[in-house]
């Protein structure tokens, strides 16, 4: 059973990958681990050592370093593992900044819903009645709010255009783009030009990173203001996360790791893109945030702080996306014997992270890495190599959600379901950029 398919997990079958030299670790052992004092009934599930130790596996299998938060009830749990910074052996830390890449999604969707309440917008009208220069003819017609949000626009994705090297199987594009400002507007166009995925509304749906930069014009358009400003007041202040921002520059302010990309190789070694124009990724990837405040946010989403009941529930009608049973900026994942459980994962160049809350938010697991496609291809090229780190990340999500003691989802590593193990080859090269 595949929970999640992250970014770095699609690649093209041709692909030519080089075999990456291995990097030498510091020796990084969980940092920092702390429990906050106020138990909880349901708090007896969440241990610190199992937690700890389970996360320092992820950096012994090969991760760099990795932070992470858990929340059981009352009860939290921050940790971190490994190295900030190979060159030097500086230690992550729990709390330390990081670009969470498509979890911005959630943002700029709970954003719109919140228009939608006050009847500025209406998830089932065209997008063409709100943007008519920017999607024109047909396409306008037909394309709904809904449709953006929920990736079934058909509209493909503007990234090759961004990143025009990467058709090419070459990273080159990514060194070239690192200072590079490039407005929405024209990251629409190019995803426009791009070939569409299917006709508007068919399902499955095909996921593009284009529909949620043109959910951020849409923002802009009915509220008067830009889509990053409007999202940081009404949706970032109102869940009371201090931590979380959209860039002001290509640094990250504040504590934060390096952010090492190998791009299945052809990266060698792989290349810090800590310091990057994130105006690529706009309002489908560009949020800067922690652990700990991933897991505030999905919390106030989904205990009504938000949004209200009916808003959340439209958000929370889920279609297939390439496998994944996606709503509206958020998707679900069902671990047998544990429940459902909704959330995001993001990935973007030397970045990864993983959300993911139980129905009720009192359960959760945010998760920052800070090395990227690190995956081979096979000999013949229909799949990935098995990765340790993949197993471990796995076993890691896995037990904080499901720990031991919550009936039968006290899963054995073998068992567990698989949270990073999914490939897809059919996809194209760009689609690992931007999730």
């Amino acid at each position: 059973m595949r929970i999640l398919r992250t970014a770095s997990t699609a690649v093209a079958a041709a692909l030519l990958v080089t075999t990456a030299a291995p990097v030498a670790l510091a020796d990084a052992g969980p940092r920092a681990a702390a429990v906050s004092p106020a138990p909880s009934p349901s708090g007896a599930g969440l241990d610190p050592a199992a937690l700890g130790g389970s996360l320092d596996a992820v950096h012994a299998a090969g991760m760099y370093g990795v932070y992470s938060s858990v929340r059981d009830g009352a009860r939290s749990w921050e940790g971190a593992s490994g190295v900030a910074d190979v060159d030097t052996g500086r230690p992550v830390e729990p709390g330390m900044r990081h670009r969470v890449g498509s979890i911005s999604k959630t943002f700029t969707s709970v954003a719109v819903l919140q228009q939608v309440e006050r009847g500025r917008i209406r998830l089932d009208a065209p997008i063409g009645d709100y943007l008519p220069g920017l999607i024109p003819g047909q396409r306008g017609r037909l394309i709904t709010v809904r449709m953006l949000l929920n990736h079934t626009s058909g509209i493909g994705d503007y990234v090759v255009g961004a990143f025009p090297s990467l058709a090419q199987g070459s990273p080159a594009s990514l060194d070239e783009g690192r200072f590079r400002s490039i407005a929405p507007e024209e990251l629409v166009r190019l995803g426009l030009a791009a070939p569409a995925t299917g006709a508007p509304g068919a399902q499955p749906g095909h996921y593009s990173n284009t529909n949620y930069v043109v959910a951020g014009l849409l923002l802009a358009k009915v509220t008067g203001r830009s889509a990053e400003s409007y999202i940081t007041r009404n949706v970032i202040g109102r869940a009371g996360l201090r931590h979380t921002s959209y860039p002001q520059g290509p640094a990250v302010r504040g504590p934060h790791s390096r952010m090492y990309e190998s791009f299945y190789g052809l990266i060698d070694p792989p290349r810090d893109y800590s310091v990057y124009d994130m105006s690529w990724a706009s309002t489908a990837g560009a949020v800067v945030s922690t652990t700990d405040d991933l897991n505030r946010f999905y919390r106030a989403l989904l205990t009504g702080r938000l949004i209200g009941p009916a808003a959340l529930g439209e958000m929370q009608r889920t279609v297939s996306v390439g496998g994944i049973d996606y709503g509206l900026g958020l998707y679900a994942v069902d671990i047998p014997g544990c429940g459902r459980f909704w959330g995001h994962d993001g990935a973007v160049f030397g970045a990864g992270t993983l959300a993911l809350s139980s129905a009720d938010g009192s359960r959760q697991v945010a998760t920052g890495w800070n090395l990227m496609k690190y995956q081979r291809i096979n000999e013949d090229g229909t799949g990935f190599e098995p990765s340790p780190i993949d197993d471990a990340l796995n076993g890691y999500v896995v037990g904080a959600l499901c720990p031991a003691g919550a009936g039968s989802a006290a899963l054995s590593p073998a068992s567990a379901p698989s949270v990073l193990t999914g490939t897809d080859l059919s996809a194209e090269p760009w689609a690992a950029v931007l999730r």
